[in-house]
């Protein structure tokens, strides 16, 4: 097997010096006889549009037509050796224009006398699809779209240089809801759905969902990815949090649990769908309401209140004439709950993704509030679904019998995760650089705390056995985790306009990490991610640039926000080393070593 990796690393050598010596032989050649040598002269490039005219705020597909000369060849998108340039086409940003799908034919593979074995290869004419949605708020008129296609053309024996080829597609706007009549239909129906969807392209997936299967698909899809996002990191203080706040409920009828988990996931879907539409037709960066450092103080000061009613420092109770007024107890425990939720919601708004990120262009697009509300309430639903059947059971642990002891001891186990996520908040706003030592500080004294200190139940041996087993597991995990953020990571640099300029003059790729102080997945990534010693050496080609948004308004934060289309963080942009993003390998939101490395792969070929 390493003699088998050893023999295919020397043939790409070899395959590389002998692509690198002929393409310098020919130009030689040519430099002396006069002659074309870049790929751009062996390929033509022609646009076609599925209907003659295109009405604001409905979807074009875009047909990009690349005739390839007789007896020449160029990668296709997958190239089967990564030293090969594959072929890939950009839209150029355009306000008011979505792309939200593009998709390239599958290859042939072709034998070539230079090569052992066939290379997957495009000929003859080939064409590129592209699925755009325009937005209602264009003017009428003629306009022009702009994309660079990025080919390398090769014929049996050489290979020429790599072009990048600027593509123009004249269309002509109409009013919404103008007749248009369909054109190029047997060029069209050719057009098949990609295998995998790219970020921008998951866009298209939603629209294509509202426009061809109905509203209650589309929506349905929605309410998936909301429940798909329970599967992120940011969803950890959550968790903590609500086990915390139902465990100490004093209720026990389930029916009753139930109905305060509903009202305490109503405010999750309200502060979540009230963040994400304001993002959306703001165009500010989803959850930058947290970075402000009184929300997030206030935010912390909040968990340590109701902390120390786990304690048992004092009880929470409203005002007898509000009680009163709310239908007595019940009323005021919904409230509350219902408070608490808004609350948690904001805790969500880290919970970024690419497909979170297609919702807020749909819903941008559209420029439609109450279209927005529905979006981002039907999302904020399947995320808090979880929550629904986790309070209800956490709320249920009172009916453990016999639990007095037990009992009394959970409920200050929950006033220590109940601290922790507070400090971790106020550590946030004021020393973010430390607030990942907040969970093996926790783990540790809450060891101590629970396990040697806590005086509940000191009588039954049996139980006192089982806090000192676990005082003594949890003081191990925390000596763990904090041995683990001594780990080394990815050395970077923060961002600047003439490092970046510096990395483009000498052709190395750039990789820029958009982050915030507040960003829970960020700080994942920067722990568990970019410690990978696979991922640290994998990017040590790249120019590594840090660009810190946590002041999201400021004019710098804004500019850069608008130049790279950053709609959330943690997003990671790569950079080829002509300068160009590499859109395929765009991180949207935390990814674990294995697939982020994937990502960088495909951005250094």
């Amino acid at each position: 097997m390493v003699a088998l990796s050893k023999q295919a690393w020397r043939h790409g050598i070899a395959m590389a010096f002998l692509l690198s010596a002929t393409s310098s032989l020919l130009f030689a050649l040519q430099g002396f006889g006069g002659g074309e040598s870049s790929s751009a002269s062996k390929i033509s490039v022609e646009s076609k549009l599925s209907r003659e005219r295109v009405p604001a705020g409905s979807i074009l597909k875009v047909a990009v037509l690349l005739g390839i000369e007789e007896g020449w060849h160029i990668n296709s998108n997958t190239p089967t050796h990564d030293y090969l340039i594959g072929t890939g086409l950009e839209l150029q940003p355009k306000e008011g224009v979505i792309l939200a799908d593009l998709t390239y034919p599958p290859g042939e593979d072709v034998k070539f006398a230079f090569s052992d074995e066939a290379l997957n290869v495009y000929e003859g004419t080939v064409p590129l699809f592209l699925t755009i949605r325009i937005s209602d708020k264009l003017p009428a008129g003629p306009d022009t779209l702009r994309a660079r296609l990025r080919v390398q053309a090769c014929n049996d024996q050489i290979c020429l240089s790599p072009s990048t080829i600027n593509v123009a597609i004249p269309i002509e706007i109409v009013g919404a809801g103008e007749s248009s009549l369909p054109i190029n239909d047997d060029l069209f129906s050719r057009y098949t759905k990609r295998a995998e969807v790219a970020p921008a392209e998951t866009t298209g997936d939603i629209s294509r969902l509202f426009d061809e299967g109905g509203s209650l698909g589309a929506f349905l899809a929605i309410f998936l990815v909301g429940l798909a996002l329970n599967l992120t990191p940011c969803v950890y203080p959550m968790m903590s949090v609500t086990v915390s706040l139902f465990g100490a409920q004093t209720e026990t009828n389930t029916l009753k649990v139930f109905l305060k988990a509903v009202t305490y996931v109503l405010g999750i879907a309200a502060m979540y769908t009230v963040l994400g539409v304001s993002a959306a037709l703001s165009g500010g960066l989803f959850g930058s309401w947290l970075q402000s450092p009184w929300v997030l103080g206030g935010i912390g000061l909040l968990l340590i209140g109701l902390a120390l009613s786990s304690f048992g420092l004092y009880q929470i109770q409203m005002p007898y004439w509000l009680t009163s007024r709310l239908g007595g107890a019940t009323g005021t425990g919904l409230i509350s709950l219902f408070i608490s939720g808004l609350v948690v919601g904001v805790f969500a708004a880290p919970c970024i993704g690419p497909p979170v990120i297609a919702l807020l262009t749909l819903v941008s697009s559209k420029a439609d509030p109450v279209f927005g509300f529905w979006v981002f309430f039907t999302l904020s639903i399947g995320l808090g679904f979880p929550y629904l059947i986790l309070g209800t059971f956490s709320g249920m642990i009172k009916k453990i019998p016999r639990s007095g002891a037990w009992l009394i001891w959970v409920e200050r186990l929950f006033g220590v995760i109940l601290t922790a996520a507070g400090l971790f908040y106020i550590s946030l706003a004021f020393l973010p650089k430390y607030s990942a030592y907040i969970v093996p500080l926790a783990l540790i004294a809450g060891g101590i705390y629970l396990g040697f200190v806590e005086n509940s139940g000191r009588e039954k041996k049996g139980f006192l056995r089982l806090k000192w087993v676990f005082g003594v597991f949890s003081i191990g995990f925390g000596i763990m985790t904090a041995n683990a953020l001594r780990e080394p990571g990815i050395e970077w640099e923060a961002y600047s306009e003439a490092r970046l300029a510096e990395a483009r003059q000498s052709g190395k790729p750039v990789m820029m990490d958009f982050y915030a102080d507040w960003c829970i997945p960020c700080l994942e990534l920067d722990r568990k991610t970019f410690v990978d010693a696979e991922v640290i050496d994998g990017t040590k080609e790249f120019t590594r640039l840090k660009v810190d948004l946590t002041h999201f308004d400021s004019p710098e934060s804004e500019a850069l926000r608008k130049r790279f289309t950053i709609a959330g963080v943690p997003t990671i942009v790569f950079l080829d080393r002509n300068g160009e993003e590499v859109l395929s390998s765009r991180v949207v939101g935390y990814l674990p070593p294995k697939e982020f490395l994937e990502r960088v792969q495909a951005a250094s070929r």
